[in-house]
């Protein structure tokens, strides 16, 4: 299990230095203040309207980065500090979640697959390194082991794919963000340099823990076939 350490150990440092390096950002690009004055709910709101998306809410909700759009009951979760400051940093962020409500609204066919898998996911994902750690105690005494061993690396198979299915919904989402800004002429050249960089650290964190989730299943699929 050497490898398995070795492959968490490398995944966990180059997420934590994408992560720190993703709140540096935010933080310096938090000091470039926005010539229009308008604060990240307004311009979320602003993107909705212009888009003619009326069902749709911009509320605020607690902690920091924890930004989300829930098509369940159609809301704009930005953070306090995104809701209210008026920064280039909380225009990427507020622009960049109206691009998910966008997405849901014109039915993008990634945002509509990823949906699809959160059921399975949510369970696989939960128990499916208990199920492989099971399979290799198991293999050792008896060959249900393998059995058990492979059912718990189809499970961690479907947490990968969620993983990378969510790349493209990430991706598109900035994408869209950064032309609305652009095309509306929301900000300034600096100013959307500066949310152009913080959204690019951003989809960064997705992308690590694709290319983890990835790694990690490729070694447990060497496990196996050794094993057989």
């Amino acid at each position: 299990m050497m490898g398995y350490y070795i492959i968490g150990g490398a995944v966990f440092l180059l997420s934590m230095f994408v992560s720190n390096k993703l709140k540096s950002k935010f933080k310096e690009y938090s000091q470039i203040h926005l010539r229009n004055g308008m604060s990240g709910a307004e311009i979320a709101q602003k993107m909705l309207d212009d888009n003619g998306i009326t069902d749709v809410k911009v509320i605020s909700v607690k902690g920091q980065l924890t930004d989300h759009y829930n098509p369940s009951n159609k809301t704009v979760n930005l953070s306090e500090v995104v809701y209210s400051e008026r920064n280039a940093a909380a225009a990427a962020v507020a622009a960049h979640e109206v691009g998910h409500a966008i997405q849901h609204a014109t039915a993008y066919s990634w945002i509509g697959m990823r949906s699809k898998l959160v059921p399975v996911v949510s369970i696989a994902s939960k128990y499916s390194q208990y199920v492989i750690m099971g399979g290799l105690a198991l293999a050792a005494a008896t060959a249900l082991g393998n059995t058990v061993l492979l059912i718990g690396i189809i499970m961690y198979a479907a947490g990968t794919l969620f993983a990378f299915v969510t790349l493209p919904v990430e991706y598109d989402a900035s994408n869209r963000a950064l032309a609305w800004l652009e095309n509306e002429n929301m900000l300034t050249q600096q100013e959307h340099a500066g949310a152009k960089d913080a959204l690019k650290w951003a989809a960064r964190t997705y992308l690590v823990a694709a290319i983890g989730s990835l790694a990690t299943l490729l070694y447990f699929i060497s496990i196996f076939l050794r094993r057989r």
